[in-house]
């Protein structure tokens, strides 16, 4: 298993540079299918229910205050996490997930997620309205059972 900042690094070498709120879609849709198609992680960063969709907040706190990451970008910022590689199984479902929504905009991808049940349940649980901030976590096994129902 590799991390989230291996999985973010691995998409912005793939498509350049997109929008801090494109990646984080991709991340969380790369963690979506790996689970799905594998029933296995892909890293163990937690996912939260943001208003705008899920986000991995050890992620944004690297990130936050940029609005587009180029590549190299967490390269440069956590050289010692970036230690170790995405195995050929990893990388085979980041490009698939790249391939399908990677030429999608951010905010299509946001909607997206809203309308999906992992984001919308961890809404609900955590009490959040519309325009309301969460930290409420989106569990591997809810994203698992429904992604992998689809």
């Amino acid at each position: 298993m590799g991390n989230v900042y291996q999985v973010a690094e691995y998409i912005l070498n793939k498509l350049g540079s997109i929008t801090a709120m494109k990646l984080q879609k991709l991340v969380y849709y790369s963690q979506a299918w790996h689970l799905a198609w594998t029933e296995k992680a892909l890293f163990s960063a937690k996912i939260e229910a943001w208003r705008d969709g899920p986000v991995v907040p050890s992620l944004y706190k690297i990130h936050k205050g940029q609005f587009k990451l180029q590549p190299g970008f967490f390269k440069k910022a956590l050289k010692s996490k970036m230690d170790g590689h995405l195995n050929a199984k990893e990388k085979d479902v980041i490009n698939r997930v790249i391939k399908y929504y990677g030429k999608r905009d951010p905010h299509w991808l946001s909607q997206l997620t809203h309308l999906e049940d992992p984001w919308k349940n961890a809404r609900l649980r955590g009490g959040a309205e519309n325009q309301e901030n969460s930290t409420e976590e989106i569990t591997h096994q809810e994203i698992f059972e429904y992604y992998s129902s689809l």
